[in-house]
């Protein structure tokens, strides 16, 4: 019996210490594509994603970059989403910030290798530039009830510190329960000085990021649309889910627009995860939400972003729970208690 899922590929900050080795661990039969994923490194004199991931240490300095980072990520998810079992059917395919990028080779918009390209390119181009920084806030509490009027409070705080002389701050990614903040270190400074810490940890900086997704990142993406070309994309076998919930439909996408959003809109303005995920449950009503490694984080979003949707009655974090432990519909390829339910 065929089930349907929704394919989700994570961004940034998902190949951490425990992920090391990821590649080697689960993909030793994809070893030939990544030694092509190598051979574009080579070009311009970059390690070798599998020297990455085979080293005997982890250092947050150099793995958090985004010139090693990204095309680590990439490659993990990217094998994961091929290693999914044959009943198992891709009815779309969708990503968190830079995992749009991913989405995109996931859904056939990009081959394996152009994908790549594409994220290394901007990946290395980020980290080269690295304008401005980003931080987490939750807007919701540990039990992920909705709170409209506290993340209506906060956003206009934000309005109000970019309005500042001098400070630059904005949403970067609506995350679920989570607001991801970016801009400037005066605009960042300043919410962290006028919100409290709340749940231990947060307002949390994120190491070795930049202002994504704002005005700021106006540079690289130019950069960008100057080194990556318009020929590099195609039509998508899948449908694919993008930032702002817009689907990019099989055999009816224009590609200069895709190409103009990856390269434009997606780099400058507002990702907005949570719609991307409301918008893959209501569309396509999949049996199961499939989060690619290599890390788990990512899945704790995408069930906020169900819940706040109040998708089949899921309100809260109990809600939510209990429906997952009696029929599980969200799976995160990085745990090992989840992944065999899924891979070939």
């Amino acid at each position: 019996m065929t089930r349907t899922a929704v394919v989700i590929c994570p961004g940034r900050g998902t190949y951490n210490k425990t992920e090391l080795g990821y590649l080697h661990r689960h993909h030793a039969g994809r070893m030939d594509m990544f030694r092509e994923f190598d051979a574009i490194r080579a070009e311009t004199r970059q390690e070798p994603v599998t020297a990455l991931d085979g080293a005997s240490r982890f250092s947050v300095g150099k793995y958090s970059r985004g010139d090693v980072a990204s095309p680590l990520i990439y490659s993990a998810s990217l094998a994961d989403a091929q290693a999914l079992a044959n009943d198992i059917e891709v009815v779309a395919v969708t990503g968190n910030s830079m995992g749009w990028y991913i989405a995109l080779a996931v859904a056939g918009a990009v081959s394996p290798e152009n994908g790549f390209r594409v994220v290394n390119t901007m990946g290395t181009l980020m980290q080269e530039q690295l304008i401005g920084g980003q931080l987490v806030y939750p807007f919701t509490d540990v039990d992920w009830v909705n709170d409209p009027a506290r993340k209506s409070a906060l956003l206009g705080q934000v309005t109000e510190i970019n309005a500042r002389e001098g400070h630059t701050l904005a949403l970067s990614i609506d995350l679920g329960g989570m607001l991801v903040l970016a801009g400037n270190e005066e605009g960042l400074k300043v919410f962290e000085a006028e919100n409290p810490v709340v749940q231990d940890r947060f307002p949390l900086r994120l190491a070795n990021h930049a202002a994504f997704h704002t005005h700021l990142q106006t540079p690289v993406a130019a950069q960008g649309r100057a080194q990556l070309g318009i020929d590099l994309f195609t039509q998508p076998d899948r449908p694919l889910i993008d930032g702002r919930g817009k689907i990019w439909w099989p055999g009816a996408s224009d590609i200069k627009e895709l190409w103009d959003y990856t390269l434009g809109h997606q780099v400058t303005e507002t990702y907005d995860f949570s719609r991307a995920i409301q918008t893959a449950a209501r569309e396509f009503a999949p049996d199961l939400f499939i989060v690619t490694g290599p890390s788990t984080t990512l899945g704790g979003a995408v069930a906020q972003s169900l819940t706040l949707a109040n998708w089949q009655g899921m309100d809260s974090k109990v809600a939510f729970l209990s429906a997952q432990t009696a029929n599980p519909c969200l799976i995160s390829m990085g745990r090992d208690d989840q992944r065999g339910l899924v891979v070939k």
